[in-house]
């Protein structure tokens, strides 16, 4: 798994995506009401959600190829589900948190 993505909540999705349009210097790939995406060139995906939680932060996905075993491993490991793994426009994403409640996020692309 690798990082690829961080998705920022946000309360007013236009006056995020110039703030961040401003700060990376470039359009967002994907300018939709329910997602805005940046990808900036040898950083992660940079991801405005309009529908988040914003008290919560951002949170850093990890890519993973099969994200129901990720889910599962990670809980084993100690962590706490979150919300399971659902479709977001045909990919997957899903939560988790760690033993201190920090939010770890889980994307599988589409096939």
């Amino acid at each position: 798994m690798s990082i690829r993505t961080i998705t920022i909540p946000v309360t007013d999705l236009g006056k995020a995506r110039a703030v961040y349009r401003t700060l990376l210097g470039i359009e967002p790939y994907v300018d939709q009401p329910y997602y805005v995406g940046f990808r900036p060139e040898g950083a992660p995906e940079l991801g405005l959600d309009p529908h988040g939680n914003v008290a919560a932060g951002p949170i850093t996905y990890w890519h993973t190829d099969d994200i129901e075993s990720a889910v599962a491993a990670l809980v084993v490991a100690g962590a706490t589900p979150e919300r399971s793994p659902h479709d977001v426009g045909g990919a997957l994403t899903a939560t988790v948190r760690d033993a201190d409640g920090n939010l770890i996020g889980l994307f599988q692309p589409s096939s």
